[in-house]
Order: structure tokens, then sequence, then C-alpha cells
């Protein structure tokens, strides 16, 4: 087998999946980093609040990607992502919940 296959032997149905964004991922490493943030406010430690800021700035980065491919016709996550968007403090995933739920509403 060689070295430089570039497949994915845990999941080789998933290949090239790192290469489009994913509005779910891109809020996972967002929440990822607020914690890493937080940890680093309350323990002082400036590695793990700078990690914290870096992931959440690629995070956002990825889901302002993706939102720009997500098919406007497909199912959000409505008020549960507007939810949490309100909870973890990240306004694009507040934003996008409010937009879901609305056009869930009007039925679109």
């Amino acid at each position: 087998m060689s070295s430089s296959s570039s497949s994915n032997p845990i999941n080789p149905q998933n290949q090239g999946s790192q290469e489009q964004p994913s509005l779910l991922a891109g809020h996972a490493e967002f929440i990822k980093g607020s914690a890493e943030s937080a940890i680093g406010s309350i323990t002082g430690s400036h590695a793990w609040t700078s990690s914290g800021e870096q992931d959440k700035a690629h995070a956002k980065s990825n889901m302002k990607a993706a939102a720009e491919v997500r098919d406007s016709a497909g199912k959000g996550y409505g008020h549960v992502e507007e939810v949490a968007g309100k909870w973890t403090g990240c306004e694009g995933m507040k934003e996008e919940g409010k937009i879901s739920a609305e056009r869930a509403k009007r039925g679109v």
C-alpha cells in the first residue's frame, strides 16, 4: 500500500470532505474555540486564550465559506441554531438560525 494514498481508511466515503467547509463543523469549532478562550481567561493562560481566538476566527471563516455555497432551499436547524448562536455568542449561527426558522414558517 502506498503511503502517498489520499484515501481515508477510516471513512472512505468521506474523502475530500475537509476541502468543503460545513456550517455544522464551523459551529463546533467556534464552540471549541469559545471554551478554550474561556479556559484561558479563567486560568490566565495566554496560550489557551490565543488558541481559542484562532479557532474562533478559523471557524468564522469556514462558516462564511459554507454559507456562500449553502443551498438556500436546504433545511437548517432554525430556532435551535438561533438559540445556540445566542448561547455561544456566535452572531453568524444566530443569524443563520433566524433565517432558517423564517424560511420554515413560510414553507420555503
